[in-house]
């Protein structure tokens, strides 16, 4: 397997940035995954971030060095990070659950997969053309579906579902799609689709335009044009540069073989545990979680 990867986050004009990505693979399989932390409900940065990890976990847990099923791990996964926001939230008798949309992806094979929850998107491209992205669970999405040529200015922010909602949330999949050499995969969160149009992002996304470049030109556009009240903007975007060999396998980043690497920097998790997880871990988790917001807090108002 050999893909390259580009990843920024932006915290535009919000008073701290919610949203959170990384990725994590093996020598046969890639997890990438973005999560957007809600507003209007307590903690979305540890929301965001302990979803995240819940995902790397689970897929440390079970890429050996492979998943069975990658569709079934995506679903499986994205509700057990819902269930963990659940147990956060009633271990400290928050009056609300800590919230969070989810996007998230697995190469295996000459496959992608996906899955996701919320509004957080994928965008997945083939020499600057869109092939497909995924459905945001929201009221502006339901309105340009029934009335295309009409722009919903009111409850355009409405979310339908997300991880930590009191109910069990719907986590929509997607794939396999198989991939061709050049193919780019896009997660985005809402602040910078809300403010690029797709045909936008796929023009950005040209096969001639290096990740490097085109991701940080998309961000820095989708903070222009909302200006100072911006909403936090994230982009991580991958491309699929294996060959037709089936059985070249190489990682991006690193010509040495490695079981496992990981930019989620997840706890270490028991495999008898349910979902992988004791009370130990969680408390290890939420407590390096917060040592890191009390830390980037600190460095904001200095």
């Amino acid at each position: 397997m050999k893909f390259s990867v580009y990843q920024l986050s932006r915290q535009g004009g919000r008073a701290r940035n919610e949203d959170r990505m990384g990725y994590c693979y093996t020598r046969e399989a890639g997890l990438f995954a973005l999560a957007d932390g809600m507003g209007g409900h307590p903690e979305g940065e540890v929301a965001a971030q302990l979803s995240l990890q819940t995902l790397a976990g689970l897929f440390q847990r079970e890429a050996q060095p492979c998943l069975a099923d990658p569709q079934r791990f995506l679903q499986e996964s994205l509700l057990a990070a819902h269930r963990q926001l659940l147990r956060y939230a009633g271990e400290r008798a928050l009056a609300d659950t800590p919230r969070t949309t989810m996007v998230a992806c697995v190469l295996q094979g000459r496959h992608a997969y996906w899955a996701h929850s919320g509004d957080s998107r994928l965008y997945l491209l083939r020499e600057g053309r869109l092939l497909s992205r995924t459905r945001d669970r929201s009221y502006a999405e339901l309105a340009r579906t029934l009335e295309p040529a009409r722009e919903p200015r009111r409850n355009r922010n409405v979310l339908f579902t997300c991880l930590g909602s009191p109910g069990k949330p719907v986590v929509d999949g997607g794939g396999p799609q198989r991939l061709q050499r050049g193919d780019r995969v896009l997660l985005c969160s809402d602040g910078l689709w809300g403010c690029v149009e797709d045909a936008d992002i796929a023009q950005a996304l040209q096969p001639s335009q290096p990740l490097s470049e085109a991701v940080p030109a998309l961000v820095e556009r989708a903070l222009a044009v909302a200006g100072a009240r911006a909403d936090n903007v994230t982009a991580l975007a991958l491309q699929w540069d294996a060959e037709e060999d089936p059985l070249h396998l190489a990682v991006a980043e690193t010509a040495a073989p490695v079981p496992f690497a990981s930019t989620f920097q997840p706890p270490d998790f028991s495999p008898s545990a349910d979902d992988g997880f004791d009370d130990e871990d969680i408390e290890r988790s939420i407590r390096e979680i917060n040592e890191a917001i009390r830390r980037s807090t600190q460095r904001r108002t200095k």
